[in-house]
């Protein structure tokens, strides 16, 4: 096999291509052939030695993939070789084979693709879990989408709309807002040359959006908080800006509004039977047509330092992907 080995976290540029051995499963792991893995911010962060989790070294980064089972370890009963499956684990996408956990694998139903199964599960978990469970979003409610083009600003703005609400997507340029509106956003906002808060009162008669689902941060924050409806809900996903925000907490108190943290990969450990009735319905909603990953692009795996300068320009719409 071969992969991208991390040796020392100082950067993307330190990342090599390197023949290794290919593994075999130990108890409760998988080994898969990938056959796409996408990329994401914490992608980037963690070769920067950034992240949160910090794997010991050497490895393989890439959290997200999609491939073919190829043998199982011990224990392992509801999967089986031969079988495509999405797979959710931290580290090993950026290869062509890796050991993954049994129990993070998503078995993939007929039709499912193997790049949309590699650019399904971190968007669209994070968001349903935003927008469902943590903001118990509401038909005819308004969701405002910071950073809406985006790998989850896109999968938001889809599930938003299953669940029957009124969408406007803020975004950076007047093409990525063309996008959202292909998706399904009901208005936009370019936040680069609009005002933020003077947009969003004329676009919610003063109103006010009663959910703000903000993967971004940085100086979009306050005046997002500002607008936000009476008991509105502040959905904290990200900081993507990279500064994280101080918001004056008297703006909860005057606007009988909640700061509501989202972090989609602890719950899923806490909350296993939940997460997976989640994944089941995303699923489900996959199928009838409902959600569809936004995919900018494809790339040879070859090719990962191109793409990690691409995601580094935000010029990316919607999921970069990897295909081996």
């Amino acid at each position: 096999m071969h992969a991208w080995l991390c040796e020392n976290p100082v950067g993307v540029e330190a990342l090599t291509w390197k023949e290794l051995p290919t593994p075999t499963p130990g108890p409760g792991q998988v080994l898969i052939e990938i056959q796409a893995a996408s990329l994401n911010f914490p992608d980037l962060l963690i070769v920067q030695n950034k992240y949160q989790m910090k794997p010991a070294l050497p490895f393989v980064p890439g959290s997200e993939y999609a491939g073919v089972v190829q043998a199982l370890g011990d224990g392992v009963s509801h999967l089986q070789v031969g079988q495509s499956v999405a797979c959710l684990s931290g580290t090993g996408g950026f290869g062509t084979h890796t050991l993954a956990p049994a129990q993070l694998c998503m078995p993939l139903p007929p039709g499912f693709s193997a790049i949309d199964g590699a650019a399904f599960i971190m968007t669209y978990a994070t968001s349903h879990h935003a927008l469902v469970d943590r903001a118990a979003l509401k038909a005819g409610e308004t969701v405002l989408v910071l950073g809406a083009a985006g790998g989850v600003g896109t999968a938001a703005i889809q599930i938003a709309k299953a669940m029957g609400a009124r969408v406007i997507a803020g975004a950076s340029t007047d093409e990525k807002c063309q996008l959202c509106t292909t998706l399904g956003a009901d208005a936009t906002v370019n936040y680069s040359r609009e005002n933020l808060r003077e947009s969003l009162k004329t676009l919610t008669e003063g109103r006010g959006p009663d959910v703000v689902y903000d993967p971004v941060g940085g100086d979009l924050a306050e005046p997002a908080f500002r607008s936000i409806a009476w008991r509105g809900r502040y959905l904290v996903v990200g900081f993507a800006a990279g500064p994280i925000p101080a918001l004056p907490l008297n703006l909860t108190l005057l606007k009988g509004a909640s700061l509501v943290g989202v972090f989609w990969g602890d719950f899923a450990k806490r909350e296993p039977k939940a997460n997976a009735a989640m994944m089941g319905e995303l699923a489900q909603w996959y199928g009838q047509g409902k959600i569809k990953p936004v995919i900018d692009r494809t790339l040879p795996m070859s090719d990962l330092h191109a793409a990690y300068t691409l995601m580094g320009s935000r010029s990316v719409k919607g999921k970069l992907v990897m295909v081996n």
